[in-house]
């Protein structure tokens, strides 16, 4: 039940951050989101009775074990560096413009 409702999740917002609340990487990019005035939804997956059944199931859909784990307009980007990195290189403002997160 875990990955489709992680799926569904990731399908009805332009962006989706899967997060810990407690996790450093994970503040940094919600930080990186709201500076640039992005809309997107955050899951603290430690405060959701099936935070472990979501993290498991996107570790098997993605790949990726850990948080953040990010989704922008449906398509996996990845966790913290990935993201930072796309914001570095001047993807980030683009990709979250195209999907709507960000009024253009």
């Amino acid at each position: 039940m875990a990955l489709p409702k992680a799926q569904e999740m990731v399908q009805s917002n332009s962006v989706m951050v899967f997060s810990k609340s407690f996790c450093p990487f994970c503040v940094n990019v919600k930080k990186l989101l709201d500076d640039l005035g992005a809309a997107y939804k955050a899951i603290e997956l430690d405060a959701e009775s099936d935070g472990k059944e979501i993290q498991a199931a996107l570790a098997e859909w993605t790949g990726q074990k850990t948080v953040p784990n990010v989704f922008i307009g449906g398509k996996h980007i990845g966790g913290c560096d990935a993201t930072t990195n796309l914001h570095k290189e001047g993807k980030l403002l683009p990709i979250l413009k195209e999907t709507g997160a960000i009024a253009s």
